[in-house]
């Protein structure tokens, strides 16, 4: 697919005018072209960096390169090889990735689609399974790293990701897509744009299936995608698109690490652990069967109105809705005492479901103990039964963002503008199946306590683009609560422009308001919390100067004071407020150098961030049971240096690289509140030494290298190194929980270093039609890697306790080895 800007520009006038980094433009396009990304635009509410202009740290990647070397890999790690950025698998189920920006998790990245903000209301969490058609329709993707150019109140500690995506009024052009990959990997797709009538009227429609497994054993899916966009410009004075796009998925996951001596026990050995292993999942009836199965739909529907009143002034609006329905599904009730994780398994490592459903009607299973007295029940005392039930997170969100900017002389600019939303998250659980019990009794809610359930609901994701209804209170188990949050904003910038200087200063302010809903905890007449408002508000400046039109410096700065989210409002699962509430506090500074010839780009920036006063929730296992862990008070300070370029030396190649250095580390001891995951109830309350450990889960040290080259008119290979390094492993809460303090220091992981390989073919029919094949080689040479670990268990001195120095009792998701794609394309 031919790269094609949308002839529409850009009506809301960007932050400031920067320092852009384009080497993900690596086609056989010049390199001015790809600084052209600001006409790539769906809706004058989204702050586009541009280079040369605004003062901020950003790379760009454009549609042609995300459709061609993406293949089967996940979204967010089309981003790797930009500096600074971090991303992974995670446990490796479809859409199960995650992406840190400068050592910042994506929960502190701000995700903007077409400038809309999509971090989760209450947790600021973005679930990339339920945006796993995304990049089917996205037109360019931006990461601005850093404070960014956003002018909402936005959870960018670490940067803004933002996603544009296609416009109604793209060319006419169809598109019919397969594509086929390891693991029995296979996509559909069909697009259509009618282009752009006299009459002002225009559409674009895609629809796609995925379907087939992950690299990881255990790991079945199905995915859909659909994408509509209406567009109608009757003036030169406005501007009207609506779109709706949604992605209804189920899939498999693997939810927990496991000990690096389960991945050598079960089908691995000492040289090459068995990276597929799975411990979630197992066999019922002869078909796979996961105790961890995720599933969500998540439309988004959105209207965007842009009004040229005249050259000067313009105002730029969408209002937008998003209903999500759906869950994920883990165990409840046991055998014998003890949850499915501590059962014994088949020889590969397997749960053994059949066992579990004879067992639960009262079958004799030698090593699950004895017969259970009360066959066919099962409850939540981890004695009758067990059963699989489904965590339910849905939610109705609306909002609207409009921006009015006016054009005071050639070189000043302003803008105000307002960012209104309203969410409502619905939480609780419900019974998936049974697995061979009759019912489950559940003593959770004060008002109807026991509660018999019999009803089961499919872990399938609805198809109903506006909700649906949610399940009734007497089929819901273990807890029931709602997290109501409004938010109201207010921002305003002003800018200064002329040939050589660029400018700005911007600030904004929001309020939001929770409170909390809980339908078992509490009599009718109780069961709403107080309602809280947090004010908070941040500034920032900047300014880019262009020495001559080759070198430019810029720098930014900025202070924020941003609302802590819904969990430390109220803490632990309950009504009470936190009586100790405060706004965390992000601190930036950046500086950065570029330099632009007709050959040869490239970047140099050098920052530092402090966060204080943050709060933060992760998931435990102790002994095999999950807890939910609390923690407040936290602080980080975040340096670092990051390099890039993009060269040009002869007609046919084009070489891209990166390098970041970062000193990521942990500046205070939070307290940590330990809650059970199956009773909902705090066990424990802990002090966490954090204070001079590394922050991990991300490397600290990343470079890369990549080439792209083009063979012949209808041919052109590329290839790209990229290493990590200093990756750390996340701080576990268990061992404090524990009393293994001195075991609690960050572990440094093995370094490593992957290739990956494309190439394409293609065959232009007309000026209309053409035919391309792609072939994508991820990890060309199978390398065997630690991604994350959740456990920080120091190296034994017993050497043959540990695999490549580090304790083979640390829990870890190791990378995905050798994986494969192959598409076919028809343009018309």
């Amino acid at each position: 697919m031919n790269f094609n800007p949308f002839k529409r520009t850009m009506l809301a006038t960007v932050v400031t005018l920067s320092t852009a980094s384009f080497y993900f433009a690596q086609t056989s396009d010049t390199l001015q072209s790809a600084r052209d990304i600001e006409q790539v635009v769906l809706s004058g509410v989204a702050d586009i960096a541009k280079d040369r202009k605004t003062p901020v740290a950003v790379s760009t990647i454009r549609e042609a390169v995300i459709v061609e070397r993406l293949g089967n890999q996940e979204f967010p790690e089309i981003l790797n090889t930009t500096p600074s950025v971090y991303a992974t698998k995670g446990g490796g189920g479809f859409g199960d990735s995650r992406i840190n920006v400068r050592g910042f998790d994506q929960r502190n990245t701000a995700v903007m689609i077409n400038g809309v903000p999509v971090n989760d209301m209450e947790n600021g969490a973005v679930y990339w399974s339920n945006w796993a058609g995304l990049s089917d329709v996205t037109s360019a993707m931006q990461v601005q790293r850093g404070l960014g150019s956003s002018k909402l109140a936005i959870a960018s500690v670490g940067g803004t990701i933002n996603v544009l995506t296609r416009a109604a009024d793209k060319k006419k052009q169809g598109n019919v897509m397969a594509s086929v990959g390891n693991d029995g990997y296979h996509k559909t797709l069909f697009s259509y744009n009618t282009g752009k009538y006299e009459s002002g009227w225009s559409s674009s429609i895609l629809m796609s299936r995925t379907a087939g497994s992950m690299y990881a054993d255990g790991t079945e899916f199905e995915g859909y995608n659909y994408y509509f966009a209406l567009g109608f410009n009757p003036s030169a004075k406005h501007d009207f698109q609506f779109t709706i796009t949604g992605a209804p998925q189920w899939h498999n996951q693997r939810s927990f690490q496991s000990k690096i001596s389960d991945h050598i026990k079960y089908g691995g050995t000492e040289e090459d652990p068995n990276r597929k292993y799975n411990q979630n999942w197992g066999y019922l009836n002869g078909e796979e069967y996961s105790m961890t199965r995720n599933y969500y739909h998540k439309p988004v529907m959105s209207l965007n109105w842009d009004w040229k009143f005249n050259s000067d002034t313009k105002l730029n609006s969408v209002v937008y809705a998003s209903f999500g329905r759906g869950g994920g599904s883990g165990d409840a009730g046991g055998i014998d005492n003890k949850s499915y994780t501590n059962l014994p398994r088949t020889a590969d490592g397997l749960i053994r479901f059949d066992d579990i459903v004879k067992w639960n009607q009262g079958g004799t299973v030698a090593d699950f103990g004895a017969p259970d007295a009360n066959p066919f029940e099962a409850d939540g005392n981890r004695r009758n039964g067990l059963i699989r039930r489904a965590s339910i997170n849905s939610h109705n969100w609306f909002g609207i963002i409009s921006s009015l900017n006016h054009k005071f002389s050639e070189n000043i600019n302003a803008t105000v503008g307002i960012d209104a939303r309203k969410y409502d998250g619905m939480h609780y659980r419900v019974v998936s199946d049974l697995l061979g019990n009759r019912g489950y009794t559940d003593n959770s809610n004060v008002n109807n306590r026991p509660n018999r359930i019999t009803d089961t609901f499919d872990a399938s994701a609805s198809w109903n683009p506006f909700g649906g209804k949610t399940n009734d209170i007497e089929d819901q188990m273990a807890y029931s609560n709602d997290g109501n949050v409004n938010w109201l904003g207010g921002f305003g910038q002003v800018e200064y422009t002329n040939d050589v200087l660029s400018a700005f200063i911007q600030g904004s302010v929001s309020n939001q308001g929770f409170q909390r809903v809980d339908y078992m905890l509490f009599e009718p007449a109780e069961q709403k919390s107080k309602k809280v408002d947090l004010v908070g508000f941040n500034v920032k400046g900047g300014a880019n100067y262009n020495i001559n039109e080759n070198h430019n410096v810029f720098f930014n700065a900025g202070y924020y004071e941003r609302q802590p989210f819904f969990g430390a409002v109220f803490l632990n699962n309950r009504n009470d407020v936190n009586p100790d509430l405060t706004n965390e506090k992000i601190t930036s500074f950046e500086i950065g150098y570029g330099f632009r010839s007709s050959f040869f780009d490239a970047n140099l920036n050098v920052y530092s961030t402090s966060w204080d006063d943050i709060y933060k929730r992760t998931s435990t296992r102790v002994n095999g049971e999950s807890f939910v862990v609390n923690m407040i008070g936290m602080g980080e300070v975040h340096n670092g240096i990051e390099f890039d370029f993009n060269a040009k030396p002869a007609k046919f190649m084009n070489l891209f690289g990166m390098l970041s250095i970062g000193d990521w580390d942990y500046n205070a001891n939070p307290t940590a509140h330990f809650i059970d995951d199956a009773t909902n109830t705090v066990v424990d309350t802990k002090s966490l030494p954090l204070d001079g450990l590394k922050v991990g889960d991300a490397a600290q040290l990343t470079a890369a290298l990549g080439a792209d080259f083009k063979v012949a008119d209808w041919f052109n290979v590329d290839a790209q190194y990229r290493y990590a390094d200093n990756l750390y492993s996340a701080f576990d809460p268990q061992t404090v929980l524990d009393g293994k303090t001195n075991q609690g220091e960050a572990v440094k992981l093995p370094s490593y270093g992957l290739v990956d390989f494309g190439a394409t073919f293609k065959w232009n029919f007309s000026n209309a039609q053409g035919l391309k094949l792609r072939f994508n080689l991820n990890n060309v040479f199978d390398t065997t890697y630690i991604a994350e670990s959740r456990t920080s268990l120091a190296a034994d001195a017993n050497a043959a306790n540990n695999w490549n120095g580090i304790n083979k009792n640390n829990e870890v998701y190791f990378g995905f080895g050798r994986t494969w794609n192959a598409s076919i394309a028809y343009t018309f």
